[in-house]
């Protein structure tokens, strides 16, 4: 049996279930939404992929480098919902209840810490799913590793997917995005390159060092010209966009083995936070 790794980017499932579940609270007020949005996506994904490790990966802030390259990094970001804010607590409860590993590194950004989980297992033999909607992380995308979408958890994104979606391999990300920017994240591209314009380049010459040694072949004009004067922007768009993968989280990826819950432990945490149809799906726990 292959072993799987199933690696979660936990912000991206919880704003997602945050605003896809609306109003659902307890009966005295307390919001529940994000956290049973979460619960329901990571029992999903068990069921559909049977991974037999794991781990749910948090935001831990924004690296230092990354705001020295460009100070509005991210800057654009509302800050979060109390409503939401409130809910971390309780998930992580789960989290403890469920025995399913989770690491936040402070100064370090989920990605950097995913790609690097994720080229370790790779590396050491493991089928890897990335469950992520964040296009930063095609760019780890090969044979070994795919993407799993919180929206289609049935599908696995590999490669030809990341092909159909962008118009470029994984290994050609990196410096699509550094054409086009990411408002997402803040950071601005050469203006009027689009990601048709981008990928129609990349097909073409490979590589921004391919666009830089044939620029006098660049069509339209006007765009040629763009990216002449956009050069800088787009080398540090580089150094921003490409994520991390040599940090060190575990000491071996033993500690990400898939364990069975602590039922009890679960069940009152369910209870507490009114969730009486998971509760009451948990066996009963045995009595000593």
């Amino acid at each position: 049996m292959t072993s799987r790794v199933l690696l979660v980017d936990a912000l991206n499932i919880v704003y997602r279930s945050f605003y896809a579940i609306a109003g659902l609270a307890t009966s005295s007020g307390r919001p529940t939404n994000a956290v049973y949005g979460f619960i329901k996506t990571l029992m999903q994904l068990e069921r559909i992929w049977q991974p037999t490790h794991w781990l749910v990966v948090f935001d831990g802030g924004v690296p230092a480098e990354r705001l020295a390259l460009c100070p509005a990094y991210k800057a654009q970001r509302p800050p979060m919902p109390d409503a939401l804010r409130a809910q971390f607590q309780p998930l992580e409860t789960y989290l403890d209840g469920a025995l399913i590993p989770r690491a936040r590194l402070e100064g370090k950004e989920a990605d950097d810490v995913l790609a690097s989980v994720a080229a370790r297992a790779a590396a050491e033999g493991f089928d890897v799913l990335v469950v992520s909607s964040d296009k930063d992380l095609m760019q780890i995308v090969d044979e070994r590793v795919a993407m799993v979408g919180p929206g289609k958890v049935a599908e696995r994104e590999g490669p030809d997917y990341v092909l159909r979606k962008t118009g470029v391999r994984p290994d050609q990300i990196v410096d699509w995005l550094a054409l086009t920017g990411d408002s997402s994240d803040n950071i601005q591209g050469v203006p009027g390159v689009g990601a048709k314009t981008a990928s129609k380049w990349l097909s073409q010459w490979e590589s921004l060092d391919g666009l830089w040694r044939n620029l006098d072949a660049l069509q339209p004009d006007k765009l040629r010209q763009a990216l002449v004067e956009h050069r800088e922007v787009v080398l540090r768009n580089v150094r921003l966009i490409r994520l991390q993968r040599d940090i060190e989280c575990f000491s071996a990826l033993d500690a990400l083995k898939r364990h069975p819950p602590d039922a009890r432990r679960l069940k009152t945490f369910f209870e507490d936070m009114e969730f009486y149809s998971l509760a009451n799906k948990l066996s009963e726990p045995i009595l000593l």
